[in-house]
């Protein structure tokens, strides 16, 4: 043969080859690009934050080597997949996921292991929380591997379980139900391929519902060792259900009927007094994240001091007044209230009285609790991505305390004893009052900053918003104006706006202005707590920011230079007006406050007004600012919502 022919031949040959494998190369770079498309329809240029995710939680390694093992099954099928330790995952991710599978092992008394916990909490506080919406998950389709011992009985898995329960009621897609790996009774390994079968099946496109042999050479990969429930000697520390501000906490009411009968047979103590809080109380407000104190105190961390914590920002009170949100502890000495407000945010699960008439714990018990109580909850923040050892270590000694948790705290007998002790301890107090208790108001010593809340601009108005107790309400809601008048700390008007209730009366409003005469004036959009037999607001009741910044313009200007507007807290929808003379000199804002000049005033026994502790307000808390009030020092994470809505906001 010729040697051209032959070159000829081999040269063809070997064209016929590249050619072959770069049909068969893009062939299968096709089918994997359409596999990827159809798990991230909305694909972007970061490809790796796209991807489906396995994420595993794992205490001793079992469901680490799981999870992995999944993995290289998956890149064996040409299905790419990232894998994630859940202790560093950020669950607030969790709504741009489109397909999560999870590996997941259960420790001791039911819950996850330590360092997993935030990850848990989120899930079921998230699903508890009415803002958040039953569509948050509503993109994502995820399938849960549980692992457990049938030992524990009634705990086996029920970590796997909760997560499954958690992710559905926030909109999650369960592709496959729950499959449960018992590794005392030696089922993992074979439970485990099925499901990973399965998962793969369905993903590119079989669905069979028998399994199946496992491709491309799975292979066997024992489990490594129990990952379940052994003995520890950390204490369990009690898992929240709720992550929401205290401002903002809603809650099913027991019926009156079942909380009349424990009150009848459980509810007497000494000398014939009842318990404030009555064990079906006790239990609502435990759900919701309260820890109580004693027999009528309650103590909550708010979101805020988890977000400062996590460099996130601060409440409206950091950007308004200067506070450390990481550092301020929100408690009440009286769980009891006067009014029945229709935007409670407990739906009325507390008591209601005109008078204290329950037994009393000594303040400086309730003081020392609510510390213990706070700290443990700070606690379990060890570890939550993006909270330092700085910030934690601070966040355990509170320099702030809100008295404004729920109900009454000015009707607590011993309210000024337990201020005292606060002041002593140098944390600073802002107290918060419903106007029903004008006396009480007079004999109170100085707050650091003292609030009344102004719910309405007109008797009628108050009436059906606050539904008081008392016959002679708004006597006495004048009453406690006319009080605060006297003060000489700082004081506050509050408002609370509410579309079609209140957010009308300007003029009303600044009637009112002249009989207390406040330093400052909080105007804040109504938050929707879900509507109930107690209270029938509904979204379209919440105000938007532009509107709380139109209703704060009007007023300011009514008062023809009296107070201007200051601040605003974009995020809380809240405004600031201050009194311009003066918090508002050589045209700098003085809002804020010199705490530790507050402290030794105290201290030192000596008479004293607002205007001895007052601090110099940053730029970008004021009014206007480009920041809308968020502190430029922390780190702006912006949350999705998904709520079944069809509310849109105007203009």
């Amino acid at each position: 043969m010729p040697l051209s022919s032959v070159s000829t031949r081999l040269t063809l040959l070997a064209l016929f080859s590249a050619t072959t494998f770069y049909c068969i190369y893009k062939s299968r770079r096709l089918r994997n690009l359409k596999l990827n498309l159809s798990l991230n329809p909305n694909p972007n240029t970061n490809t790796k934050l796209n991807l489906p995710k396995i994420l595993f939680i794992s205490e001793t390694g079992t469901s680490k080597s799981l999870a992995n093992r999944l993995h290289r099954f998956l890149s064996l099928n040409d299905v790419a997949f990232e894998i994630i330790d859940g202790r560093s995952y950020e669950p607030e991710d969790l709504p741009k996921e489109t397909i999560l599978l999870i590996v997941a092992s259960t420790w001791e008394d039911g819950k996850p292991p330590p360092a997993y916990r935030f990850f848990a909490d989120w899930l079921a506080e998230s699903s508890e929380d009415f803002r958040v919406g039953s569509l948050l998950l509503s993109k994502c389709r995820f399938a849960v591997f549980g692992v457990g011992s049938r030992g524990y009985g009634e705990t086996f898995n029920a970590v796997g379980k909760e997560i499954v329960k958690r992710m559905k009621a926030l909109g999650g897609a369960e592709m496959i139900p729950l499959f449960e790996g018992d590794v005392d009774g030696g089922d993992v390994d074979e439970v485990f391929d099925k499901w990973c079968v399965k998962v793969v099946e369905l993903l590119k496109g079989g669905g069979g519902e028998d399994g199946g042999d496992l491709e491309n050479g799975e292979e066997e990969c024992g489990v490594l060792s129990s990952d379940e429930e052994e003995s520890d000697d950390e204490e369990e520390e009690e898992v929240e259900s709720d992550i929401v501000d205290l401002e903002d906490i809603a809650g099913k009411a027991p019926s009156r009927k079942s909380v009349a009968t424990v009150a009848e047979t459980n509810g007497k103590l000494n000398g014939g007094k009842k318990q404030m809080v009555t064990p079906v109380i006790r239990a609502n407000l435990v759900k919701q994240g309260y820890k109580i104190i004693g027999s009528h105190s309650g103590v909550k961390i708010c979101r805020w001091t988890k977000s400062q914590l996590r460099g996130r920002g601060g409440c409206y009170k950091h950007s308004f007044y200067g506070i450390e949100s990481h550092r301020c502890m929100e408690a009440t000495p009286s769980l009891a209230c006067a009014n029945k407000c229709v935007f409670c945010w407990r739906h009325h699960t507390n008591p209601v009285a005109k008078s204290w008439q329950w037994e009393m714990d000594d303040p400086l018990e309730i003081v020392n609790s609510a510390i213990e109580q706070h700290a443990n909850m700070i606690k379990q923040m060890k570890g939550v991505p993006g909270v330092t050892l700085e910030r934690l270590n601070e966040g355990f000694t509170p320099r702030h305390c809100a008295l404004s948790l729920v109900g009454e705290p000015i009707m607590y007998p011993e309210i000024n004893a337990l201020v005292d002790e606060l002041h002593r301890r140098r944390i600073s107090t802002f107290l918060v009052t419903n106007a029903q208790f004008p006396e009480k108001i007079k004999s109170l010593k100085p707050i650091t900053q003292l609030y009344v809340s102004v719910d309405a601009g007109t008797k009628d108005s108050l009436k059906a918003i606050d539904r008081p107790l008392f016959g002679d309400f708004w006597e006495r809601f004048i009453d406690s104006l006319t009080a605060l008048k006297e003060k000489h700390q700082r004081t506050v008007y509050r408002l609370t706006l509410v579309k079609g209730w209140n957010a009308e009366e300007v003029d009303a409003y600044y009637n009112l202005f002249s009989i207390g005469e406040p330093d400052f004036i909080e105007i804040k959009g109504v938050t929707y707590c879900g509507s109930t037999a107690t209270s029938k607001l509904t979204m379209e009741n919440v105000p938007w920011h532009a509107d709380v910044k139109a209703f704060s313009e009007a007023l300011a200007l009514k008062s023809q230079g009296e107070y201007e507007v200051a601040c605003e807290h974009v995020h809380s929808c809240c405004v600031l007006l201050a009194k311009t003379k003066k918090f508002k000199i050589d045209g700098q804002w003085y809002t804020w406050i010199d705490y530790e000049k507050f402290h030794d005033l105290v201290a030192s026994g000596s008479t004293f007004d607002s205007k001895d502790y007052m601090a110099a307000t940053p730029a970008w808390a004021v009014y206007g600012a480009e920041e809308g009030g968020f502190d430029p020092a922390q780190l702006r994470y912006k949350k999705e919502r998904h709520h079944k809505s069809s509310r849109k906001e105007s203009g």
